[in-house]
Order: structure tokens, then C-alpha cells, then sequence
């Protein structure tokens, strides 16, 4: 039998701590560490009474309730490999999945049972297993499915928030995860008297590391299925929150709300990341709240944060580096390449960012964001080089156009994108998101506002004034979404 990877051990422990203490409050209600654990011990009895071979990759529908909670805990600590299957597609688009991946076992919530998913379970000889609050219920027995060998890897197998294309599914080895969880912590070290955390992030991306922190540092959460402004003020109020997560949509939505600072008095900082954050928005909401805000960048495939503001480092360079998403976390080295030569750049300059994480390998990881390194090692991100748009020649990086258009008092968010274009190959299609109660402008005074700030081809050839952008589960937008909503001019 092999030795539990020293994740597992840790999490087991911090699980087991638990007992009649109250671990997870979901829909108001607080969720013991026993309750827990005798949930995942009855999934664990339905999958025996399945027939799956133990140890087999289960596949999880995951959404953020108690019994995926209880799943996702238990199968980590079990050593089980668990391979994440997005909830927020469509039933065929689950059925798709549930027979391509060919696993031992798929568990989901009841809604998610739909007759075409029964069906491609049927097909693939997975077991289907449903999990209700109140009951879990085996709806098929295994019937011989294997998954891919390269599912068979201990840890989990979690999905991308899919803003560019569909979700990819990248894996994370159990001996991965502690790196995973400390990333998300931005240097706080937890005790004993701390507060419970808020975890809203959806499970099946980077939000699984938010409930695996939970356990691992020994403190209780807060479980909301979908973040809204009200319930994150009362968590906040109710539990005294001193410190939360939050990203760029979400400080958005608190800055178009009546939300003031005496409705979070405890709140002592806001961590972040997930998304650029523009200066702007940042200024505005530290005005507002009184609290610094603490940056982060990574990605899924570096498995969480791979760089970070500490409150230490805010105090010192924070008022310096206000668009720096920090420095490199401990194990992470980070370097800037020229994307055609490879070699590094020189310190300050902008090109791809690269990265090592110690704990993955000893492999660099190129992403397509562009980035720049300065003499105090901070990085500062400046867009994506596989977003830009080539207009006749003249390439135009989406970010900057969209820096412009959050400019306007009026616009909350908003979107670039490139669209088809029989004669230039491809020009900047724009949309956005309105602040509340605002008075929409209008497209041409959107236009002119780029057309003042950018070199003429960044204009805009059509601008689209929405209540409310596309997104994700994850609350990110959906370029290819906002691309659908262009109608080109009619030819002559």
C-alpha cells in the first residue's frame, strides 16, 4: 500500500477535527464535521454497492451545496482521483462528458440526472450515483468502464474557467495541493479565534482550493452556491470577516451597490485575483471601504497563485507599484521572455511570462499574458498577446481599448473582442456592462471616447450598451458570447 502524500495526512487530521463543531454553514444552516463525514461515508457505501472498483477516478457534477462539499473532502483525503465534470452546461454537454471520460463512477445532484445523462452513463457501464441533500441513491451499477490511465493519478482533475474556449480539464497530483492551498492564503497565517471563511468560488475550477484551505488551516466556511452582494454583507456582518476574497467582478458589484464601509466595519483587507484589476477600480474601492486591496495572479495550470501581495509588502511598496499583482510566492520563479527569440527580456521590459513551480517539476510554463518584471521583483500584467487583434496589419491589444471604455462614468464593465472582417481580416467589437441606475450613453459617444485616447484603428466598429455581459460560473465574461452579439453592416 503506498504512503499517504503529507497533503493527505493533513487534510485527514483537519477533517477529523471537527466532530459536533460546526463546519459548514450552507442556506443559513451550520453543517458539523460529523455530519460531513457520515455523508461522504454513505457516498463511499453507494459506490461499494455500485460495484466500483476502489480506488477508480470518480467524476463529480460538482456544484457548491454540502453534499459536493462532503464528496470533494472526502474523495481528496481518500486518496481517490477525482475528476471534475462542470455543472453549468447543458444536459447534453454533461451526457457528452459523462460518456467520453468513460469513468467508474459519476456522482451529481438529482437535477443534474437528466434522461440524457442516465443514458450516456448507460452506454459508458459508469455507475450513476445521485446525491440529494437528504438522500444519495445508486441510479446504475458499474458495468465494466475504465477511465484513461491518465485520470488514474491521485488528486484532482479540475477545470478551467473556460473564458477563451470550452473548459479544459488540467491535472493537480495530491502532493501538488499544499502548494495549491498556501497560494491562496497571500501570507495570512490562520488561528485558532479567526473567523469563518467565505467560499463562493465555483468548485469546479480554482474554487475547490478555497474548500480545501478551509480544513487544512482548521477553520469553518461559509458556503454560498452563487455570490450576491446582500449575502456577502451579512456573512460579513454576522461573523465579523476581517478578511475575504473577492475578483473583479465582484469589486465591481460592490462598487455599484449602496454598500458603504460602515456596513463591514471589521473588514481589515479584501484578497483577490482571478482577473486584471485596474488601478482605477482598485483607488475606488479602497477610498470607499478604507481596507488595501491584495492582488494575486495565476492560473489553473500553475495550480492556484504564482504571484502575490503580502500585507507586509503592500505596507512597504503598495503606494509605489499600485498596478503590480506582487511578488513570486515561495517555490515560484517567474521570468519575462521575447516571444519570437525566447531568450529573457532585460529587467522592466514587456513580453510572455513564464513560470517554474518547484513542487510541479522542473518544467517553465509559457503563458500568452503578457507581462514585465521590475529591479524590486514585482510583476506587473499588460494584457494577453493571444487576445490581440490584427486590423488590417495593425495589431490592437482588447485590454487597453476596454481600460478606455471603463472610463466612462456610466459603464461598470466591459468587453473587446474580434470579429470577422471580409476586408480587414479581423476589427474590435466592443460591449458594455452599464452602472446601476446610469444613464446609458450612447454608441457614438463610447466611440469618440476611444477614438480620444487610442490611435484610430482601436475604435470600435460597433458598440453594444447592455444591461449585463455574458459570464461564467466563475462571474468571468464570455468573449465568445459577446463576438455573437455583432451584426455586421449590411453590404451594399
Amino acid at each position: 500500500m503506498s504512503t499517504p502524500a503529507p497533503f493527505t495526512e493533513r487534510l485527514r487530521a483537519g477533517l477529523a477535527c471537527y466532530g459536533k463543531q460546526p463546519f459548514i454553514e450552507f442556506d443559513r444552516r451550520w453543517h458539523s464535521g460529523d455530519d460531513i463525514a457520515d455523508y461522504h461515508r454513505r457516498i463511499v457505501r453507494a459506490l461499494d454497492d455500485a460495484g466500483v472498483p476502489a480506488g477508480e477516478p470518480v467524476g463529480v457534477v460538482v456544484r457548491n451545496r454540502v453534499p459536493h462539499a462532503a464528496a470533494l473532502l472526502g474523495f481528496i483525503a481518500d486518496g481517490r482521483p477525482v475528476v471534475m465534470i462542470y455543472s453549468y452546461q447543458s444536459a447534453a454537454a454533461i451526457a457528452a462528458d459523462v460518456e467520453r471520460l468513460h469513468l467508474g463512477a459519476v456522482v451529481a445532484d438529482a437535477q443534474d440526472w437528466t434522461n440524457p445523462v442516465i443514458e450516456a452513463a448507460d452506454r459508458a457501464g459508469t455507475a450513476a450515483v445521485s446525491l440529494s441533500p437528504d438522500s444519495i441513491a445508486v441510479l446504475r451499477a458499474h458495468r465494466g468502464a475504465r477511465a484513461d490511465r491518465s485520470l488514474a493519478q491521485a488528486g484532482i482533475h479540475i477545470l478551467t474557467s473556460g473564458t477563451t474556449g470550452a473548459p479544459k480539464r488540467i491535472p493537480i497530483r495530491t502532493e501538488v495541493l499544499a502548494h495549491t492551498v498556501s497560494s491562496m492564503i497571500h501570507g495570512h497565517v490562520p488561528s485558532p479565534d479567526d473567523p469563518p471563511d467565505l467560499v463562493f468560488w465555483p468548485f469546479g475550477s480554482i474554487g475547490v482550493c478555497q474548500l480545501l484551505a478551509v480544513p487544512y488551516v482548521g477553520k469553518s466556511m461559509v458556503l454560498l452556491e452563487k455570490f450576491s452582494v446582500s449575502e456577502w454583507v451579512r456573512v460579513v456582518q454576522t461573523y465579523r470577516l476581517r478578511r475575504t476574497a473577492v475578483q473583479p467582478a465582484i469589486v465591481r458589484m460592490l462598487l455599484d451597490s449602496d454598500v458603504t464601509r460602515d456596513d463591514v466595519p471589521s473588514l481589515e483587507c479584501v484578497v483577490g485575483g482571478s482577473g486584471p484589476l485596474e488601478r482605477d477600480l482598485r483607488v475606488e474601492f479602497e477610498r470607499r471601504f478604507g481596507i488595501p486591496v491584495l492582488w494575486a495572479y495565476g492560473a489553473t495550470e500553475f495550480a492556484g497563485s504564482i504571484c502575490a501581495w503580502t500585507p507586509d509588502l503592500r505596507a512597504r511598496f503598495g503606494d509605489t507599484k499600485p498596478d503590480s499583482s506582487g511578488r513570486a510566492l515561495p517555490g515560484v520563479h517567474v521570468r519575462i521572455i521575447d516571444a519570437d527569440t525566447g531568450e529573457t527580456v532585460p529587467t522592466g521590459d514587456t513580453g510572455l511570462l513564464e513560470a517554474r513551480v518547484e513542487v510541479m517539476g522542473g518544467d517553465w510554463l509559457r503563458t500568452t499574458d503578457l507581462a514585465s518584471i521590475d529591479e524590486d521583483g514585482f510583476i506587473t500584467l499588460h494584457g494577453r498577446s493571444d487576445g490581440a487583434i490584427n486590423r488590417g496589419g495593425f495589431k490592437i491589444l482588447p485590454e487597453s481599448v476596454r481600460r478606455v471604455l471603463i472610463t466612462h462614468p456610466a459603464v461598470l464593465d466591459a468587453c473587446v473582442v474580434g470579429v470577422p472582417d471580409h476586408r480587414l481580416g479581423e476589427v474590435p467589437f466592443a460591449a458594455v456592462e452599464l452602472r446601476r441606475n446610469a444613464t446609458p450613453p450612447s454608441e457614438s459617444e463610447l466611440r469618440d471616447l476611444v477614438r480620444e485616447k487610442l490611435p484610430s484603428h482601436h475604435v470600435p466598429v460597433a458598440i453594444a450598451i447592455a444591461e449585463a455581459l455574458p459570464r461564467n460560473a466563475a462571474m468571468k465574461v464570455r468573449p465568445s458570447e459577446v463576438a455573437a452579439w455583432y451584426r455586421p453592416p449590411n453590404p451594399r
